[in-house]
């Protein structure tokens, strides 16, 4: 699998939890990647998952950011496994959310 496509699936496993919460909130809040990083670890053939389980963290954000008018940054991880459950890559984004 191409690493750009591995990239996608990465930050959408993320993002997904940020629109998620945002929605939540109720409140009106833009988000934004604002820096990433990656690792490969093998190569990434047949079906893939991404997994990201920092929920906590983007409520958490969610919140602070209501009350902070600069906004708050946080970094994701976005694990990505085979379906031998080994390790294929990491994806890290620093998302930026703000009360608009």
């Amino acid at each position: 699998m191409y690493f750009a496509v591995q990239a996608m699936a990465a930050e959408l496993s993320t993002g997904a939890i940020v629109m998620k919460e945002i929605n939540d909130s109720g409140e009106k809040i833009s988000m934004l990647v604002q820096e990433n990083s990656s690792s490969f670890h093998k190569k990434a053939k047949g079906k893939i998952t991404f997994t990201c389980e920092d929920v906590d963290l983007v409520k958490e954000n969610i919140k602070n950011c209501l009350s902070n008018p600069e906004g708050q940054k946080f970094w994701m991880t976005s694990i990505a496994k085979n379906d031998k459950d080994e390790k294929v890559s990491i994806f890290k984004f620093q998302w930026t959310v703000r009360k608009k």
